[in-house]
C-alpha cells in the first residue's frame, strides 16, 4: 500500500488508497518530503504520514456544510507546512523518490552477478559470508546459491545480539559457521572444501560498524588458505560523497579494524581493495561492481529498499545518525531497547528540555523526551533526553553532531557524563581532549586523506 502503483507513463504518484505526489497531496505542504503519503476525503478531512520523521497528523472538516460550497484546499497545504515545521523541517527536503517510485535504478553487486547468470562463480564451490541484508533488488536471498554460510555479528538472519553459535540454517538447510562467536575469522578446515569466499553484507558507512571488520579478517583467512575472495559490492546507504570525523589512532581491533575516518563514504568493495592494498593482504580479490550508482545518492535515492542490517539498525535515519550517536553509546542510552535506536538519547540525570535548548545544529532538530529503555545502558530506568529528527540530510554532519552533544553533556553534567567511555569507538585522543575543554576541533586533514 505504501509503494507507488501508478503506471510508469503517468506523472502522478499514487498507491492503493494513498497519494504521494498528485493533485490530492496538498496535505504534504511545502516541507514534507516526497515519500510521505496520505489520503484526503470528500468533505475535506485527511490524514498524512511521514515515515522519515515518524510523524502523522489528522485534520477533520466538513466543507459541504451548510451549502456545499466550502473550500479547504489552501488550508490543507498550509496545515501540512505547519505540521512539518513543528517536527523540525525548515527548508524543502531534497526529493526522495527513488525507493518510493522506483525511479532510482542502481544495482548492487548481487544484481549484477545475477545479470551475468553467475558467470564469475561458475564451477566454483562457494562459501558465503552474509546475513539477512544479502538480498537482491527483489528481496531474494543469495543464500540459495551456496554450499556453506558464514555469519557475521547478529547471525545469518540478523536477530541475535549475543555471541552467535555454529548452526544449520533452518530455511536452506546449509551449515552456518559463526564469525561472531569463539572465532571471528574462518578456520582453515572450514575453507578446505571451498574454492572461494563470497562476501555479501550491507554496511552502513561507519568505521565501527563491525561487518567490514568481518570482511577484512575473512580476506586474511582466504589469503592464508589460498582461496579466492569475491565481494558483491553494495551502495553506501548514507551516500559516498561525504567523509567526516577523525582517523583511527592507535591499535586496531574488531571495532576499529583499519585507520579510516568515522563516516568513511566508501562501499564494501572499495574498502576491500583498500584493505588488500594498505594491509598488504595477498588475496585473489574480485569485486562485483555496482551499476548506475551516483556517489551522492543515498540508498532510497538509488531505488533500493531498506532492510534492517542488525537488530538495532532499523531505519535509514538511524544509519545516518549512527556515525555520531554511536560514539555515545557506552556513556548514555542511545535508544537501544526502544523502538527507535540511535534516534534518541538520554540518561536519568539529563534534563531533556535544557539539552534541546543547547543544541542548534545543521540538518537536525531536537525534541525533549522521556523514555525507559528495556535493554543496554540504563535498562529499566527512566531517562530524560532528546529525540533527533533529520531535517536536511545533505546538511547533516553526524560525527560533528555526536561530538557536540558530548561536549554539551560534559559541560552540563561533568560529574555524570563519562567522556572517557567514548574513546572505545572514537579512537582519537585529540577529539576527546577537545570535548573535555569545550572547544571545536577540525578534522579537515584527516578527511582529506
Amino acid at each position: 500500500m505504501t509503494s507507488v502503483q501508478s503506471p510508469p507513463n503517468v506523472a502522478v504518484r499514487r498507491a492503493g488508497g494513498f497519494d504521494f505526489d498528485s493533485g490530492f497531496s496538498r496535505p504534504r505542504g511545502d516541507l514534507f518530503p516526497i515519500g510521505s503519503y496520505g489520503h484526503t476525503g470528500f468533505t475535506g478531512g485527511f490524514f498524512w504520514i511521514d515515515p522519515y520523521s515518524k510523524t502523522f497528523y489528522i485534520f477533520l472538516s466538513n466543507r459541504v456544510h451548510p451549502d456545499g460550497k466550502g473550500n479547504v484546499l489552501a488550508l490543507q497545504r498550509t496545515l501540512g507546512t505547519l505540521a512539518a515545521r513543528a517536527v523540525g523541517y525548515t527548508t524543502p527536503t531534497a526529493t526522495r523518490v527513488g525507493w518510493v517510485t522506483g525511479v532510482g535504478d542502481a544495482s548492487n553487486g548481487i544484481d549484477v552477478l545475477v545479470s551475468t547468470r553467475f558467470e564469475p562463480l561458475r564451477a566454483m564451490r562457494i562459501g558465503l559470508i552474509t546475513n539477512q541484508s544479502g538480498i537482491d533488488r527483489a528481496g531474494n536471498p543469495t543464500i540459495d546459491l551456496l554450499v556453506a554460510l558464514f555469519s557475521p555479528e547478529h547471525g545469518i538472519r540478523g536477530v541475535l545480539n549475543a555471541k552467535v553459535p555454529d548452526t544449520i540454517d533452518p530455511v536452506s538447510g546449509l551449515p552456518i559457521y559463526s564469525l561472531y562467536g569463539e572465532t571471528r575469522k574462518p578456520k582453515p578446515e572450514q575453507l578446505a572444501d571451498l574454492d572461494a569466499l563470497v562476501f555479501d553484507v550491507q554496511d552502513i558507512g561507519a568505521r565501527f560498524y563491525t561487518f567490514v571488520s568481518t570482511m577484512g579478517m575473512a580476506m586474511e583467512a582466504a589469503a592464508e588458505a589460498k582461496k579466492k575472495f569475491i565481494v558483491l559490492d553494495r551502495v553506501n546507504p548514507i551516500g559516498g560523497a561525504a567523509f567526516e570525523g577523525p582517523l583511527l589512532r592507535g591499535e586496531t581491533d574488531f571495532v576499529g579494524w583499519h585507520p579510516i575516518v568515522i563516516r568513511h563514504g566508501m562501499t564494501v568493495g572499495e574498502l576491500a581493495k583498500m584493505f588488500r592494498d594498505e594491509r598488504h593482504i595477498d588475496v585473489d580479490l574480485t569485486v562485483i561492481p555496482l551499476r548506475a550508482w551516483a556517489r551522492q545518492q543515498w540508498q532510497d535515492d538509488a531505488g533500493l529498499p531498506w532492510i534492517n542490517t542488525s537488530p538495532a539498525m532499523r531505519s535509514l535515519s538511524a544509519a545516518a545518525l549512527y556515525p555520531g550517536i554511536g560514539l555515545l553509546e557506552n556513556a548514555i542510552s542511545v535508544g537501544r531497547g526502544t523502538a527507535t535506536p540511535f534516534e534518541l538519547i538520554g540518561a536519568p540525570y539529563i534534563d531533556g528540555e535544557r539539552l534541546a535548548r543547547e543544541l542548534t545544529l545543521p540538518g537536525i532538530a531536537f525534541t525533549p523526551v522521556h523514555f525507559t529503555p528495556d535493554s543496554s545502558v540504563f535498562a529499566g530506568k527512566q531517562c530524560g533526553g532528546v529525540r533527533m529528527t533529520i531535517t536536511d540530510r545533505q546538511a547533516l554532519r553526524p560525527v560533528f553532531t555526536g561530538v557536540t552533544i558530548a561536549t554539551v553533556l560534559h559541560r552540563l553534567y561533568p560529574n555524570d557524563f563519562d567522556v572517557d567511555k567514548m574513546q572505545r569507538l572514537l579512537r582519537d585522543p585529540r577529539t576527546l581532549e577537545a570535548i573535555r575543554n569545550g572547544v571545536t576541533i577540525s578534522w579537515a586533514e584527516d578527511e582529506a586523506e
